[in-house]
C-alpha cells in the first residue's frame, strides 16, 4: 500500500516513512496569528482534524481561525 503526504504529495512505501517525513515536510508548515510562531503540522495536531498552537503561552487554535498554512500566507507591506 502506498502512503501519500497530503501536503507535498510525495509517496512512501510504509506508514512509518510517511510519519517521519511529516516531521520535516516544509509544505506542511503552519503559523499562529496569536503569537507569530511557526511550526510543523505534526506539532500542531494529534489527530489531523483539530489544530492548536504548540506554544504553551498561546491560546491560538483552529485551521483558518488563528492557525494558517504557510503556503497560503501573503506578506503585507506598509
Amino acid at each position: 500500500m502506498t502512503h501519500i503526504c497530503r501536503e507535498c504529495k510525495r509517496t512512501f512505501e510504509t506508514e512509518l516513512e510517511l510519519e517521519l517525513h511529516r516531521d520535516t515536510c516544509s509544505a506542511g508548515e503552519l503559523f499562529c496569528d496569536e503569537c507569530g510562531e511557526r511550526f510543523s503540522e505534526r506539532a500542531g495536531t494529534e489527530d489531523g482534524w483539530h489544530y492548536r498552537c504548540p506554544n504553551d503561552d498561546c491560546d491560538g487554535e483552529g485551521i483558518d481561525d488563528a492557525i494558517h498554512r504557510v503556503s497560503k500566507a501573503r506578506v503585507q507591506t506598509p
